[in-house]
């Protein structure tokens, strides 16, 4: 039997619930785990140093995480060793291709740059979003604004009920440099094509003397996919994306609202958490 030394989790619609509350039930799993010697991390599309490096905090939790991925995959926080690690970024020659192909949509643009999300324009999501992740919004002059310099990645959101359309459009003008993927049902990512959540995290297991298969990792959505195809045991969440499900080793008995997280890790792992 596989002796697991790490548990990795995507926070939204994983980790925590649909408003966005990691449980009570998800915090005693997670001190467990810590109490037991496992490593835990997270791993977000969100900034390493800009919020996840807080989240621990920020949840009533006393100790950092172990391992925190950030801008699915191009950040790493290596808490063992205390480093910081950045791997591929868009190039800005990229970017400006990006907002191009998209600008028949209309839609707004945005980016963390310098602790701020910059944007084409305020709307009420990215209103919303500065507001729920405590980022101040810089509106672009002009849209060369968000080529300017390099970055991690740039992202769109949109109704639901559009995202096949633009999906299809994208899929149709492929790139050797970057690619789109689907991070939540109403939010398309663009990255250079090499970067998954997979990267960072072989990088830490490499630095820490872990093998992948000791790797259990919770994703729901396509940006998880990699990380989760790559991890030992790869687990998608029950209210996960069909395409995730497909490809992951479980699927949770319980959705995220559920204690999904928690519930699974007691039924099937209980000996890391005992």
């Amino acid at each position: 039997m596989t002796s697991y030394k790490l548990v990795i989790a995507d926070i939204d619609s994983t980790l925590v619930t649909e408003e966005r509350i990691l449980t009570e039930h998800a915090k005693d799993v997670i001190e467990r785990l810590y109490k037991n010697g496992v490593y835990f991390g997270i791993a977000s599309g969100r900034s390493v140093k800009m919020q996840l490096i807080k989240q621990a905090e920020e949840w009533g939790i006393d100790h950092q995480f172990d391992i925190v991925i950030g801008m699915n995959g191009s950040e790493l926080w290596d808490n063992v060793h205390q480093k910081f690690f950045d791997f591929y970024k868009l190039k800005k020659e990229w970017i400006k291709e990006i907002v191009e192909l998209m600008a028949p949509f209309n839609l707004n643009p945005f980016m963390y740059y310098h602790d701020s999300m910059l944007c084409l324009r305020k709307d009420t999501s990215t209103v919303k979003s500065s507001m729920r992740n405590s980022t101040p919004i810089i509106v672009a002059k002009q849209p060369s604004d968000l080529w300017q310099e390099e970055n991690a990645k740039i992202m769109f959101r949109m109704p639901e009920e559009m995202m096949p359309e633009v999906e299809a459009y994208v899929n149709a003008h492929p790139s050797d440099n970057w690619k789109a993927f689907k991070t939540q049902t109403t939010m398309l990512e663009f990255a250079d094509r090499r970067i998954s959540k997979a990267v960072a995290l072989k990088h830490f297991c490499k630095d820490n003397s872990l093998d992948l298969s000791e790797v259990i990792a919770f994703g729901d959505m396509s940006n998880d996919d990699e990380m989760i195809k790559a991890a030992g045991m790869g687990i998608c969440m029950k209210n996960g994306s069909e395409e995730t499900k497909k490809i992951a080793k479980a699927v949770t008995e319980y959705t995220n609202d559920e204690d999904g997280f928690a519930r699974y890790m007691e039924d099937h792992f209980p000996e890391l958490i005992r």
